[in-house]
């Protein structure tokens, strides 16, 4: 399975073009790391005074990643950074769903996030009205949907959509 990883940097202030041209630079040359599957520049929207910048980066798999990480190339690299930004660079491994929506490769069509959504929810909701329905029917219909939605969405997030997607890759990424 493919591995996503965002990382974002906040940029000094007067910064922004020197690192943005950093950014690029390395992420061309970045390309070298035979691990590397595809990178995607993050870039605050234009006009706007946000100043974090960063890079989505689909390695093969954690082997290839960890490698990339501790080579010469990022090392130095991060070093670079360090003298255009702020405080630390965020990591933030990419699962399921949220992965898709930051692929540096073409998503999947809606209609296949659509039915692999489907079928994460489906089974889960029937699940939870079996055995979590019958304990908070009698509560307050806003706290008792409150509580069963939010059993839904962390079922969903942590659980089962990272194995869905996972079973289904080679379906979601055909074209």
């Amino acid at each position: 399975m493919p591995i996503h990883i965002a990382i974002t940097r906040r940029v000094r202030p007067g910064c922004e073009t020197e690192f943005q041209q950093a950014l690029r630079e390395f992420l061309q040359t970045s390309f070298a790391h035979g691990g590397v599957q595809g990178a995607s520049m993050l870039t605050p929207l234009p006009g706007s005074d946000a100043r974090e910048f960063g890079i989505l980066r689909t390695f093969a798999n954690e082997a290839e990643r960890d490698a990339f990480y501790e080579s010469p190339m990022f090392k130095a690299w991060d070093e670079r950074a360090r003298l255009l930004t702020e405080g630390e660079a965020v990591y933030r491994h990419l699962h399921g769903l949220e992965a898709w929506f930051r692929s540096p490769r073409n998503p999947p069509p809606r209609w296949k996030m659509a039915v692999a959504t489907f079928l994460g929810v489906f089974p889960v909701a029937m699940v939870l009205n079996l055995t979590l329905g019958p304990v908070i029917r009698s509560w307050h219909f806003v706290l008792g949907n409150a509580v069963f939605n939010a059993c839904v969405v962390a079922l969903l997030t942590w659980v089962v959509m990272p194995l869905v997607t996972r079973v289904l890759h080679r379906w979601l990424q055909a074209s």
